[in-house]
């Protein structure tokens, strides 16, 4: 390599190492400057907050069959404060849906889409042919079948018809109410 080459990649070194140490400078220089005007207004502010809740909130809760899972009933979303002007734009969240009250409101919401119709097997509401048989078993066994499911030679009970929500004292009133049914 000659002199002239050797001079030239110690200059470009320089003016290489000069650029970088510059950009950390300013790198540094930003933060400090942004660590004391922005950071204490942003994390005060109410909307950002209830915006970090509602991001690190649990987006899943696990229901297990054959357990009380009355707890987990459904609950709305956490409202997040936003500007009147932007407010017209967000549109409005939909309404969870009321927990039954009864049995016969468990019944009505829930068991009657496959009883009544004899969805998957299931035995018809006020069929006393078909109920007699399950009824005779005792109300155990059909508590039990109707909480933990029961999948036999006709169909498939699903544990608690699928409403995990509901506690286990619910769906006992609404075996009550279609063994009522079936006189």
């Amino acid at each position: 390599m000659s002199k002239h080459d050797t001079h030239f990649m110690n200059v470009v070194s320089i003016v290489i190492g000069l650029l970088v140490a510059l950009t950390v400078v300013l790198f540094a220089l930003a933060r400090i400057i942004g660590n004391r005007t922005q950071v204490v207004q942003v994390q005060s502010d109410p909307a950002y907050v209830a915006q970090v809740r509602e991001n690190i909130r649990p987006f899943a809760r696990v229901a297990l069959a054959g357990q009380d899972n009355g707890a987990l009933a459904i609950a709305a979303p956490v409202a997040v404060a936003v500007a009147p002007a932007a407010a017209a734009k967000v549109p409005a969240a939909a309404a969870a849906p009321a927990a039954p009250l009864d049995g016969a409101a468990v019944y009505a919401s829930t068991c009657k889409v496959c009883h009544e119709a004899g969805l998957a097997g299931a035995p018809k509401s006020g069929d006393r042919a078909v109920w007699a048989p399950r009824i005779a078993q005792g109300k155990a066994t059909l508590y039990e079948h109707a909480i933990k499911g029961f999948t036999g030679k006709t169909g498939v009970m699903v544990p608690k018809g699928g409403r995990m929500d509901l506690s286990d004292d619910l769906i006992k009133q609404s075996v009550d109410h279609m063994v009522a049914l079936a006189p």
